[in-house]
C-alpha cells in the first residue's frame, strides 16, 4: 500500500519527543498499520478498511497508547498518512 508523505501533528510530535515510551507506542502502532493490522476498531470498520486498501478510500486505524488513542489516517488518494490525536481531527 502507498502511504503518501508520512506526518504527525504537533501535538503527536511533541508528545513522542518527550515520552520516549509513546514514541515507541507509536512506531509499533505504524508497524501494524503498514501490516493490516487496523487496531482497536470494531469488525465492520476493519472489514471497510480492508475494502478502502483495494478500492483507493480513505483509511483510519485507531490504537490505545499510554496516555490515549491514536488515529492513523491514509488519504483515499495515497498523499498523506498522518498521526494524530482524535482531539487534533
Amino acid at each position: 500500500m502507498e502511504y503518501g508523505m508520512i506526518v504527525a501533528t504537533r501535538g503527536v510530535a511533541d508528545e513522542m519527543e518527550n515520552n520516549p515510551t509513546f514514541a515507541g507506542e507509536v512506531n509499533a502502532a505504524f508497524s501494524r498499520y503498514q501490516q493490516g493490522d487496523w487496531g482497536d476498531l470494531c469488525q465492520e470498520d476493519r472489514e471497510s478498511n480492508d475494502r478502502a486498501v483495494k478500492d483507493g478510500e480513505r483509511i483510519l486505524a485507531a490504537y490505545n497508547t499510554s496516555i490515549g488513542t491514536i488515529w492513523i489516517i491514509t488519504e483515499w488518494d495515497r498523499s498523506a498518512t498522518t498521526i494524530l490525536f482524535p482531539s487534533e481531527y
